[in-house]
């Protein structure tokens, strides 16, 4: 891979996840803050839905249009394009709802439109790497930076006023609005405008043209052939706890922090970007990684992250710093579980369905896991709320904790590599 498309690639990556950072961590605070407050008022089981049946119905149609677009009739450039512009008019429009079914339809015809773009993203950077091993990390480590910058940049220019700088982390300070909580949900429209700048990108990265010359037209059927590999059907096996805990993350940790830890909601999105930052440094590492220990060691590692984390945050008489501290864990949880994911389903996939495959992947870890946490977390949500409506965040991240342990067990057990019998990377 020459210089310059290492930096296309980088800077797709930039916008890709800064188009999703920008909102993702303080939507759901904004969507169950009171009305009083400036929010909407939803409960935490509506929040599930919002974020986990729009995602997942996105996730699930993915291989069947964009995939197969992508494998077999057109451009991948093209294709991100269009369902970028698309999206972007969507989360403006979205906005400007107060109504639960609104906000829930809204989103899931985003979901149908965004989510395709995250696989096809990755397999569009593999298409043009010459080892997806070592240089995928190096490109991908691009995404999480534009996470940060969207996530910062946002309550800096908006939910802040008198801005200073600050020796801490974000590293400024400043005078909150008192309309901060009504302006989060002004981050959907930061998410559009930043769309409509990607799709315009997209016009100058590496061409990616389908293979019409594919003795199977239909690239997701030949894409889900891999269930027959133990290797593939063991990690989306796997994938599934792992998603469904990841999900309820995003649908409860902004909540968690305002209510539990007491932090601004300005200091919201940054504070979460502790993760990203870890995920940075564990990313650059990963092509090193696995070349040392693996795929099964890293991927364990990476399970075994998210046990850990949840386990601090149900430990809330720990001290605040501490627990947004652990927001660092996310850096292994992503890098070690998630990136070396995508990178294995790259490897043992032929070359004809990379696309699809990524696709056929992303089913279970942005379809049926975000499907699936919402009624799990109704579920916890209604379990251990007291009669005074209060919810027991303890005993709620004690819970995923449990979760991701059993998964890191069974996971490490049956989990075989496969990949030598397929092609070289």
């Amino acid at each position: 891979m020459n210089r310059q498309t290492y930096l296309r690639l980088s800077v797709m990556m930039l916008l890709q996840y800064g188009v999703w950072g920008v909102w993702l961590p303080v939507l759901a605070r904004y969507l169950q803050a009171e009305p009083s407050e400036g929010g909407l008022g939803f409960t935490p089981g509506q929040i599930g839905w919002i974020l986990g049946l729009a995602s997942s119905i996105g996730a699930v149609t993915a291989p069947f249009v964009a995939g197969q677009l992508a494998d077999r009739s057109f451009s991948t450039q093209r294709v991100l394009a269009v369902l970028l512009v698309a999206g972007g008019v969507v989360k403006i429009i979205t906005a400007y709802q107060t109504t639960f079914s609104a906000w829930l339809w809204l989103s899931v015809l985003y979901s149908v439109l965004y989510t395709p773009t995250l696989a096809l993203s990755n397999s569009l950077a593999f298409a043009h790497m010459d080892d997806g091993d070592r240089e995928f990390p190096r490109v991908r480590v691009w995404g999480t930076i534009g996470w940060i910058v969207a996530s910062w940049a946002f309550p800096l220019f908006w939910l802040l006023s008198d801005v200073r700088l600050s020796w801490l982390p974000p590293f400024y300070v400043g005078v909150e609005a008192a309309d901060a909580t009504a302006r989060l949900v002004d981050s959907l429209v930061w998410s559009g405008v930043l769309a409509f700048g990607y799709a315009l990108f997209c016009l100058f990265l590496p061409p990616t043209p389908p293979r019409r010359d594919a003795e199977e037209k239909l690239a997701f059927a030949k894409a889900f052939g891999l269930f027959r590999r133990r290797s593939f059907a063991v990690l989306v096996a796997a994938s599934l706890p792992i998603a469904v805990i990841h999900q309820i993350y995003f649908m409860q940790t902004a909540p968690f922090m305002s209510e539990v830890l007491g932090l601004p909601d300005s200091r919201i999105g940054p504070a979460m970007s502790i993760g990203q930052f870890a995920e940075i440094a564990v990313m650059v590492a990963t092509g090193w990684l696995l070349s040392r220990f693996g795929f099964r060691r890293v991927i364990t590692i990476g399970v075994l992250a998210y046990a850990a984390r949840y386990a601090i945050f149900g430990s809330v008489f720990l001290p605040v710093p501490l627990i947004v501290a652990s927001q660092a864990l996310h850096g292994l949880c992503y890098a070690c579980f998630f990136a070396a994911a995508f990178i294995y389903v790259d490897r043992i996939a032929e070359d004809d369905v990379r696309h699809s495959a990524q696709t056929v992947f992303g089913i279970v870890i942005l379809g049926l896991g975000p499907v699936l946490a919402a009624p799990v977390l109704q579920v916890l949500s209604e379990l251990f709320t007291s009669d005074a409506g209060v919810l027991d965040y303890s005993a709620l991240w004690y819970s995923l904790s449990a979760l991701a342990a059993v998964t890191m067990v069974g996971f490490a057990a049956l989990f075989r590599d496969q990949t030598s019998q397929t092609r070289t990377p």
